[in-house]
């Protein structure tokens, strides 16, 4: 699909639109809550335009006094100055001080800690549905169900950072859907693409009316390639029985990786995650472990010393979970 677009039309000013972004936003749409999408080149650049959307959305709805994000500690939303302020790790915060204004932090499931957080300022309030970066933890239906009540009753936007978890990571297209709610954005990247760059803000259409034409835009955001590679991505992730597989893989790998904490649970603290997103948290670091598995073949994610996080293929097979297992074993 990139070859065949690349050879007939690579890009075109963003004053017209072409037929790869018109049906990309149309699958995505057609198979989410949201009407409308604005595309962008990362995840980072989803970010930026959400939280610009939400200080848009405030300001006309409440005033220009509406302006905070509440994020979450342990959470990662990307590399852009804006991004990193919303990150809630110091460590990627550090050196490039003073953060922008108007980003508050509050412990993951701490529904105390969110309302007292929340008022008049508050435009929105972004959560990752699984933290990804912060070691795969999974904010619960009762912190969601408290962050949508709290959205509906302040006018605030409910944003979800699917980055690292949408397009059929957790065994759905959209992590949200194994929620008990419905954001008012969704933000998405990685693999939208396959590999290819490409960024995506999902919208209400109510919502996204703030951002009339002109009000925000990105130079190759929505380009022919890119789209057209979005396009077969999607296409691909909803044919009949391909998410049913990444549902019956995920838990084929957390049963395994349960068995092995079972055996191990004086090295393994927990096993977490949904779908084809697992970590394992040891009680002790574990670099060298990580490393044993690079050597071996397997990619593994560290974080914070401790957790393994373990992203394999959605087309990961039974017998690779079982290699990857082994591996592990042989090695802790």
């Amino acid at each position: 699909a990139i070859a065949r677009q690349a050879g007939t039309l690579v890009h075109v000013s963003n004053l017209y639109w072409t037929m790869p972004q018109l049906e990309t936003a149309h699958l995505l749409t057609e198979n989410s809550c949201a009407d409308r999408a604005f595309f962008c080149n990362s995840g980072a650049e989803a970010i930026e335009g959400a939280i610009k959307l939400a200080r848009r959305h405030g300001h006309q709805n409440r005033g220009p006094d509406c302006y905070e994000v509440i994020c979450l500690e342990g959470s990662f939303h990307g590399r852009t100055l804006a991004t990193i302020a919303a990150t809630g790790q110091p460590v990627f915060q550090q050196g490039f001080e003073p953060m922008p204004s108007g980003f508050i932090h509050v412990p993951p499931n701490s529904i105390t800690a969110l309302k007292l957080a929340a008022g008049p300022r508050t435009a929105a309030v972004l959560i990752e549905p699984i933290q990804g970066e912060g070691g795969v933890r999974p904010v619960s239906d009762e912190f969601l169900l408290a962050a949508r009540e709290i959205c509906d009753r302040l006018g605030a936007l409910l944003m979800f950072d699917e980055v690292q978890v949408g397009m059929g990571r957790t065994g759905t297209l959209f992590a949200y859907e194994q929620t008990p709610v419905i954001p008012d954005v969704i933000c998405l990247a990685k693999a939208l693409g396959n590999g290819f760059p490409i960024g995506a803000m999902l919208a209400k259409e109510e919502v996204m009316s703030h951002l009339p034409p002109g009000s925000h835009a990105s130079t190759f955001g929505g380009n022919p390639v890119a789209c057209a590679a979005a396009k077969v991505v999607i296409e691909t992730l909803t044919s009949p029985g391909f998410l049913d597989r990444v549902k019956e893989t995920g838990t084929y790998l957390k049963t395994g990786l349960e068995s092995l904490a079972g055996k191990h649970s004086g090295k393994i603290l927990e096993v977490r995650g949904r779908g084809l997103i697992q970590a394992i948290e040891f009680r002790k670091p574990v670099p060298e472990l990580a490393n044993k598995l690079m050597e071996e073949g397997f990619l593994v994610l560290l974080s914070q010393e401790k957790i393994l996080r373990l992203v394999p293929p959605l087309i990961v097979t039974k017998a690779e979970i079982n290699a990857m297992l082994n591996a592990i074993e042989n090695n802790i």
